[in-house]
């Protein structure tokens, strides 16, 4: 069952073709240690729990969003290898689910799509248009950079992870 099931105040879903096998983006994507190469925003990354990434793991992110630091822990809550990837957090004034999937794109690349889906409280609540707006920004360049660095380790032979 889908917590966010369109009800939410902030529910942000972006994707983007990558020039790349599905089995590559979802291992890159997947491993949170490789989450400040391609997050813009992300600063830190700290296993709370011995990796990989698997349900019940927990990793806490240290992030930049509208001028602020924001700290928080996600807990890994489903793993379909090379399909979906799922982790929230209970935390602090955003409560925030996120969601990748990956799919074959007909030229052999992967579709990938991120969700932010989530419901903040207080001054964030009234905030939820501009923080929907911004995150899709933020998601949409990520994605691009994302997309750069695992095309170009491609094009350099390069394993990554």
């Amino acid at each position: 069952m889908d917590p966010y099931d369109g009800r939410v105040a902030v529910d942000v879903e972006t994707s983007i073709e990558i020039e790349r096998p599905r089995s590559v983006v979802a291992a890159y994507v997947s491993d949170p240690d490789n989450a400040t190469r391609w997050y813009v925003n992300i600063t830190s990354v700290e296993w709370k729990t011995p990796p990989p990434a698997v349900v019940g793991s927990r990793i806490a992110f240290v992030a930049r969003f509208l001028g602020r630091q924001i700290a928080y822990t996600y807990e890994v809550r489903d793993v379909v290898a090379n399909e979906r990837f799922v982790m929230s957090t209970a935390e602090g004034p955003f409560p925030m689910e996120t969601t990748y999937t990956w799919q074959d794109t007909q030229s052999g690349g992967t579709r990938m799509t991120l969700r932010n889906a989530g419901e903040p409280s207080g001054f964030g609540k009234m905030a939820a248009p501009v923080m929907s707006a911004a995150m899709r920004r933020a998601n949409q360049k990520d994605l691009t950079r994302l997309k750069t660095i695992l095309e170009a380790d491609a094009d350099h032979g390069a394993t990554t992870g």
